[in-house]
C-alpha cells in the first residue's frame, strides 16, 4: 500500500496494493493494522453508498461539527470523481485550504479526510457509485453546509454550473457559520 501524504496535515492519498492476472484483480481496501501503521487510527463505524446518475453533479461541501464529526475514507467503485476536502479546524496552520485528488474505479485511489474537515464531490463521469466510512454516526442536527463555490475557500471545481440538490444550493458561506473543531 503506497500512501501519500498531501499539503494538509493528517489528510492522506491511499494507493492499495493490486493483484492482477488474466482473471481480474484483487486488492484490500481496508485493513486496519495496514492503516494504524500509516497514521490512520479512526474508528470505522459505518459504511455509505451514494449513486450519482450523470456528469456534473456536486455533493458538497458537508460536514458534522463536534461530538459528531466524522472521519472520513472515500473511494469511487464506478466511474470518476473529483473528491474534495476543506480544514475548518481554526487552529491549523492550513485553515481554509483544500485539497483534490480525482478518485475513481480505474485508478483505485482512496481518500482519507479527518475529522475537521468539509467533503464535497464532483462527478465528472455517467453511473458513479461511490463510497465512504466513517468513524461516528451521522447526527441530523450537527450537519453543516459550506457552498461549493465559496469566494473564501476559492476551490477549482473546474464546471461553472454543476448540478445541486436544493440544499447544497442554498448552503451559506464561511463567513456566515460559527465552526469550531
Amino acid at each position: 500500500m503506497k500512501v501519500t501524504k498531501t499539503k494538509i496535515k493528517d489528510v492522506l492519498i491511499i494507493e492499495p496494493d493490486l493483484f492482477q492476472d488474466d482473471r481480474g484483480w484483487f486488492m484490500e481496501n481496508y485493513n486496519k493494522e495496514k492503516f494504524k501503521n500509516a497514521g490512520i487510527e479512526a474508528g470505522f463505524i459505518q459504511d455509505n453508498h451514494s449513486y450519482s446518475k450523470i456528469k456534473g453533479i456536486l455533493r458538497g461541501l458537508h460536514f458534522q461539527t463536534n461530538p459528531y464529526s466524522q472521519a472520513k475514507l472515500v473511494r469511487c467503485i464506478r466511474g470518476a470523481v473529483l473528491d474534495v476536502a476543506v480544514d475548518l479546524r481554526k487552529a491549523s496552520s492550513t485553515y481554509k485550504q483544500w485539497i483534490s485528488v480525482e478518485l475513481s474505479a480505474e485508478n483505485k485511489k482512496i481518500f482519507f479526510i479527518p475529522r475537521g474537515f468539509a467533503h464535497g464531490f464532483l462527478t465528472l463521469t455517467d453511473d458513479v457509485d461511490f463510497e465512504y466510512k466513517v468513524d461516528n454516526y451521522y447526527n441530523k442536527n450537527s450537519e453543516g453546509r459550506i457552498h461549493f463555490n465559496d469566494p473564501e475557500i476559492g476551490i477549482n471545481w473546474g464546471i461553472e454550473n454543476p448540478i445541486l440538490s436544493k440544499e447544497d444550493s442554498e448552503s451559506p458561506f464561511l463567513k456566515n457559520l460559527e465552526i469550531d473543531f
